[in-house]
């Protein structure tokens, strides 16, 4: 959660002094807050298929990570308004984000590949 209320407090300072290069440093960091979310999801992945006791707690968990998340993409989005409007230039598009692993293309255990 830390890196998530960094981002919004970074995104707002660059807004509150017109600084278009915080606002292009809040955008670039997206990509470790969904790597912090990834990882996460990974790690809670594993104890729910190691001990089925522990889903309803996870689930509740991942819910709180993908909703910090969100708020790292709303920061990158503001980010990116604070930056167009001082500087005039357009930098949606394609975001800096997390690279895929190996792992990421793998077929989904216990599950059938059809």
């Amino acid at each position: 959660g830390s890196l998530a209320a960094q981002q919004m407090r970074d995104v707002l300072k660059a807004y509150q002094d017109l600084d278009a290069d915080a606002a292009q440093r809040v955008r670039e960091r997206d990509a470790d807050l969904d790597l912090q979310y990834t990882a996460l999801f990974r790690e809670l992945l594993t104890y729910m298929m190691g001990d089925p006791r522990t889903i309803g707690a996870c689930t509740h968990l991942l819910f709180m990570a993908k909703n910090l998340e969100r708020i790292g993409d709303h920061a990158t989005n503001i980010a990116e308004t604070v930056h167009y409007e001082i500087t005039g230039d357009d930098i949606m598009g394609e975001r800096p984000r997390a690279q895929p692993t190996p792992e990421d293309n793998a077929p989904t255990p216990n599950l059938p590949t059809n």
